[in-house]
C-alpha cells in the first residue's frame, strides 16, 4: 500500500473537496439577504476579542504643504500604551468639506511611506515604480483627502528596525510571529489592524475639512485584504476598491501558500471563501482590480472569485455598483478607474 506523507499534498486534497458553510449559492433578494445576516456575524466573531477603544489624542507632528498638497504626519492612540503613525495628505485649493479615503498598504518594509509616494530611499523608490503603489498620493493630487497608517508590524511599527529588536520573528514572517502572540490573548492580527483601521476612521471623521459621509477605503494586496475587512466590519466605508486580491483559498493559500498570519482567522475557511467576503461589501459600491499578469494572485483564480462575487451583487440587486478594471500589468495598482469610481461614488 503506497501511503502518502506529504502534509502539502494532504491539505491540497482537503482544499479540492472543501464547500464553505456559508458559500453563496442563492438567486433572489431574499436569498442574499438571509446569508448575509448568517454569515456577516460568523465572520466577524473570526476576529477575535477587539480592543478597548481609548480616546485618541491625536497630535499633528508636522505639516508642510508639497504638491499642490497639504501634507501632514499624525499620531494617535489606538489601545492603552499603543499609538499608530499616520500620513493624511489634502488639496491645498479646497473648500468645505471633502470625501476621504483610507489607503491601506500592503506588505513591504515601508508601509504607509510607499503609498503616500514618499520617495526617501532608493529602495522606496523602486517599490514604489514597480507596483504603482503611490495611492494615497494619487488619490489626494485628485481631490481628495487620504490617510495611511502602518499596520502592526510594518514600517514604523516593524520592531525589527528598533536597537536589540532584529531577531523578533526570527527567520520567518513577522506576521506569524505577531499572528501567534495575539493568539494566546483570543485575539487576531487581523482583528487588531481592523481595530487601528475603525481609530483611524474615527481620526478622519472629526477632521473639520473632511466629509463624514463620504468614506471610502482602497488597498493593494495585503491592502485588499485589509480593505475587505475594513469594508465588512465597518459600516461608514460608503466605497471599496480591492487592488490585486482577488482569488480562492484553495489556490493562493493552500495550494500557494502565498498567505500569512495578518491575512486569516481562526476557521475562516471554513465559513467562507474569498468571494463570499468580497460580497458582503454589497450593497455598497465596489471596483476590482486584476493584473492579467498578477504572479500573486494568478488571473484565472482571481477571475473565478470576481465571477462569485459577481452573482451575489445581482442577487442583491445592485450589479451596477460592481466594477472591474483587468488590466495588462503585474501586481500593481492599475490606476485606470480608481478616481472616476471614487468620484462617483463618495
Amino acid at each position: 500500500m503506497r501511503r502518502n506523507f506529504s502534509i502539502n499534498q494532504h491539505f491540497r486534497s482537503q482544499a479540492a473537496g472543501h464547500v464553505p458553510r456559508y458559500r453563496f449559492r442563492g438567486q433572489t433578494t431574499a436569498d442574499w439577504r438571509r446569508w448575509r445576516t448568517a454569515l456577516l456575524p460568523a465572520v466577524t466573531r473570526t476576529l477575535g476579542r477587539l480592543p478597548a477603544r481609548v480616546p485618541l489624542r491625536p497630535e499633528v507632528e508636522c505639516e508642510w504643504t508639497e504638491d499642490g498638497l497639504i501634507k501632514q504626519r499624525v499620531v494617535f492612540d489606538v489601545e492603552r500604551g499603543l499609538a499608530v503613525p499616520a500620513l493624511v495628505f489634502r488639496p491645498v485649493k479646497s473648500r468645505g468639506r471633502l470625501p476621504a479615503i483610507l489607503c491601506c498598504h500592503g506588505h513591504g518594509a515601508y508601509g504607509k511611506d510607499t503609498v503616500m509616494g514618499l520617495r526617501t530611499t532608493p529602495d522606496l523608490c523602486c517599490s514604489i515604480d514597480y507596483h504603482n503603489a503611490d495611492y494615497g498620493l494619487q488619490m489626494a493630487k485628485a481631490g481628495f483627502v487620504t490617510l495611511s497608517l502602518d499596520w502592526r508590524g510594518f514600517g514604523e511599527r516593524d520592531d525589527r528596525r528598533k536597537p536589540l529588536n532584529h531577531n523578533i520573528g526570527g527567520k520567518g514572517d513577522l506576521c506569524n510571529a505577531h499572528s501567534l502572540r495575539a493568539s494566546v490573548f483570543g485575539q487576531t492580527i487581523l482583528g487588531l489592524n481592523v481595530h487601528d483601521g475603525r481609530c483611524a476612521l474615527d481620526y478622519l471623521s472629526r477632521q473639520p475639512f473632511v466629509d463624514p459621509q463620504r468614506l471610502g477605503v482602497m488597498g493593494l494586496s495585503f491592502g485588499g485584504t485589509m480593505t475587505t475587512w475594513l469594508s465588512i466590519s465597518d459600516a461608514r466605508i460608503k466605497a471599496a476598491n480591492i487592488i490585486c486580491y482577488s482569488d480562492r483559498f484553495a489556490d493562493f493559500g493552500i495550494r500557494d501558500v502565498n498567505f500569512c498570519g495578518s491575512q486569516i482567522t481562526f476557521g475562516l475557511y471554513e465559513l467562507a471563501d474569498v468571494p463570499d467576503l468580497h460580497g458582503l461589501i454589497a450593497p455598497r459600491p465596489l471596483l476590482v482590480e486584476i493584473g492579467v499578469q498578477d504572479e500573486c494572485f494568478l488571473v484565472d483564480s482571481a477571475r473565478s472569485c470576481y465571477r462569485e462575487v459577481e452573482k451575489i451583487y445581482r442577487a442583491a440587486g445592485v450589479r451596477d455598483r460592481l466594477e472591474l478594471d483587468l488590466f495588462e500589468g503585474g501586481h500593481a495598482w492599475g490606476g485606470h478607474k480608481s478616481v472616476e469610481f471614487f468620484l462617483k461614488h463618495l
